[in-house]
């Protein structure tokens, strides 16, 4: 049963089960349909953010940084429009609040990803931040295991839609790769205070790998609400 189809149920007893089905049938496939969209939005800010990052650590501040970022906040806006979209429609003509709650909830959380792509880099864009040669290779690699996380709970919410698969693996890998983001992290941290650098770029350096660990973060805590959400559908 999907996250409305519990409503033909609900209104059996009413005598109106088949006249609500086809109406939540209706709006359940247009919701499914924009978070379908959503999530290709998703992918195209974290496309972005990756050849943001990319150029970062291997040009430094640069006009490809600066357009790159622009678009990043682009796509980051486009996704806000079609989640706008998606609660409008939920609070406006989906009935039942328990279904409606999961997904609103859902979204919220997830909408912080590209929220925190946006915000590493303003960081770097603001602050003209350089990253030392010495913590570049560190600073790749917790990106990209970051990045792993996120296109792990893209595939946790199309498989949770589609009811494709068990999600319970992909949690556990998530998981893990959060684990691994955290100890990435503060290795860094432990390289940026161990260095000569001057002590306010230590702070600015520590304030962009405590952001950019954030994202793994995050995916870990919209992989656990998926779960439960899934579980609950079980029930």
């Amino acid at each position: 049963m999907g996250f409305f189809g519990m409503a033909l149920n609900f209104f059996k007893p009413y005598g109106l089960g088949e006249i609500m089905f086809e109406f939540f049938f209706r709006k359940e496939q247009q919701v499914e349909q924009l978070i379908y969209q959503y999530l290709d939005n998703l992918k195209m800010a974290q496309e972005n953010f990756q050849k943001a990052t990319n150029v970062y650590l291997e040009k430094g501040i640069c006009e490809d940084l600066d357009f790159l970022t622009a678009q990043t906040h682009k796509v980051e806006s486009k996704a806000d429009d079609i989640r706008n979209e998606i609660e409008t429609i939920m609070y406006a003509k989906v009935l039942i609040p328990e279904s409606r709650g999961d997904i609103l909830g859902l979204l919220e959380a997830v909408d912080q990803i590209p929220g925190l792509f946006e915000r590493v880099l303003y960081i770097i864009q603001t602050q003209s931040l350089n990253t030392p040669d010495f913590l570049v290779l560190d600073m790749k690699e917790l990106i990209r295991i970051s990045l792993e996380c996120c296109d792990l709970v893209i595939k946790q919410v199309e498989a949770l839609f589609r009811r494709s698969e068990d999600i319970k693996p992909l949690v556990l890998t998530i998981d893990a790769n959060e684990s691994h983001c955290d100890h990435i992290e503060r290795r860094i941290i432990t390289k940026i205070f161990d260095s000569d650098l001057d002590p306010f770029q230590k702070l600015q350096l520590k304030e962009l790998v405590i952001q950019i660990g954030e994202i793994s973060d995050q995916t870990d805590r919209v992989s656990r609400r998926l779960y439960i959400i899934s579980i609950k559908r079980r029930v």
